[in-house]
């Protein structure tokens, strides 16, 4: 695969203030939009045992009014800026992300200054809060395919990092007003805070700009969440349906390690799309399921492979069987032709990439988070089309598919031979 002149960029331009928080950027002056991506050091690991939940409404809360605007004048300004923002809780991390015109960037990135370092978190809020936190988890729960893949984090990742990010019904419910100030006070730091950007930017007055807004915010140190085992839990949960819901997941090297792009690859043969083995053998062929697909996740010191079929009753035991066929089947490795059709994909959604913002800004926080420093898209063009199936393949010998976890959910058990 030749490389692409449309995946040359700017070098990435990093800023650190004093207090710990890092602003990495990079400038796009053929865009008319900046973005950025601001990572608060505030994860579902974090959590208290009796309080899962919390830190999904702690987002919540925090946008329910900061600085000088209660709730309704903090969306009507994101608004009028014509921001498309979201929010989302991970393990490690709170995401905030808002993409709007260059010009608007200035005052929309003091508006997230606000929400990160002053937010009002009004009692009056609570309530409203966690009913979202709660109809968020319900609508969980309602998915039996969500549900049974919550259980296979938490079956294969130790404890904290499996949970769920929505926490628990008892936990939301037990949460306070004070809970959420007290977690938002320790948790939402500079020490640990990262700032992406990206678009039509003018970085001396960008850098300059965040020493305004971030420069006197103050450290808070908080101990790292301790690591014990997975949490010991049911392998099949009984659902009173038709279909039963397969989860097979095993350990697979993180982002920040070297072969990490060779594991993405032969998951991307194993289980990315209508061309993957999973799809080609177990639906297509035979025609066991309906959907099933295999995904590489990574946090920044562990990562898993999760597999998921959806099928009905009668025909479950053959989808599994079929699945663990292939994974054993993947560990003698993959052909050059399955390679060049994931590149062929792997560079289509490198150049969909460059010409989003938001999805930049995204990136090269992530980047700064799990390495340290931010990987040119491309460097990353380049690493890809060096990978060869005799390089996969090496890998695979090395760490084929093993050590699985496996969840069900449906009207009866599985047979899961050792």
């Amino acid at each position: 695969m030749a490389s692409n002149s449309r995946l040359t960029e700017a070098e990435p331009l990093i800023h650190r203030l004093e207090n710990g928080m890092v602003l990495v950027a990079e400038q796009v002056p053929s865009m008319q939009s900046a973005a950025l991506t601001l990572l608060a050091p505030s994860g579902y690991a974090s959590d208290p045992g009796d309080r899962l939940g919390l830190s999904s409404l702690a987002c919540d809360m925090v946008m329910r009014g900061a600085g000088e605007r209660d709730g309704r004048a903090l969306i009507n300004d994101l608004e009028i800026l014509g921001v498309e923002r979201g929010e989302s809780v991970g393990a490690s991390q709170t995401s905030f992300s808002a993409a709007t015109l260059s010009d608007s960037l200035p005052e929309t990135l003091a508006i997230y200054a606000d929400i990160v370092r002053r937010p009002r978190l009004p009692e009056g809020e609570t309530e409203a809060a966690r009913l979202v936190c709660l109809q968020e988890l319900g609508g969980i729960e309602d998915e039996p395919g969500q549900r049974l893949m919550v259980e296979l984090r938490r079956r294969s990742y130790p404890e904290p990092w499996g949970r769920s990010s929505h926490g628990d019904e008892a936990g939301i419910q037990a949460c306070s007003t004070g809970d959420v100030r007290r977690h938002v006070a320790n948790r939402f730091r500079p020490n640990g805070a990262i700032l992406g950007v990206a678009g039509r930017i003018e970085w001396d007055a960008l850098r300059e700009y965040a020493e305004r807004l971030f420069g006197d915010w103050a450290t808070v140190d908080r101990p790292e969440a301790l690591q014990a085992a997975a949490v010991e839990r049911p392998l099949h949960t009984d659902y009173e349906s038709n279909q039963c819901h397969i989860g097979i997941a095993f350990p697979s090297v993180p982002y920040n390690h070297d072969d990490y792009l060779k594991s993405w690859a032969a998951i991307g043969v194993l289980g990315g799309g209508s061309s993957s083995r999973l799809f080609t053998e177990v639906r297509e062929k035979r025609g066991l399921c309906y959907t099933v697909s295999a995904s590489l996740q990574t946090q920044r010191d562990r990562a898993r492979v999760l597999c998921y079929a959806g099928t009905t009753a009668e025909r479950a035991q053959e989808t599994l069987d079929v699945m663990r066929e292939e994974l054993a089947r993947l560990a003698a490795g993959i052909t050059q032709g399955e390679l060049d059709r994931l590149k062929a994909r792997i560079k289509s959604g490198l150049i969909m990439q460059q010409e989003s913002t938001a999805s930049r800004s995204g990136s090269i926080a992530r980047d700064w988070y799990h390495l340290g420093r931010v990987r040119p898209l491309a460097e990353l063009s380049a690493r890809v089309d060096e990978l060869t199936a005799e390089s996969i393949n090496g890998y695979l010998s090395e760490h084929p598919p093993r050590e699985f976890t496996f969840a069900t959910l449906g009207p009866q058990p599985l047979e899961i031979a050792p």
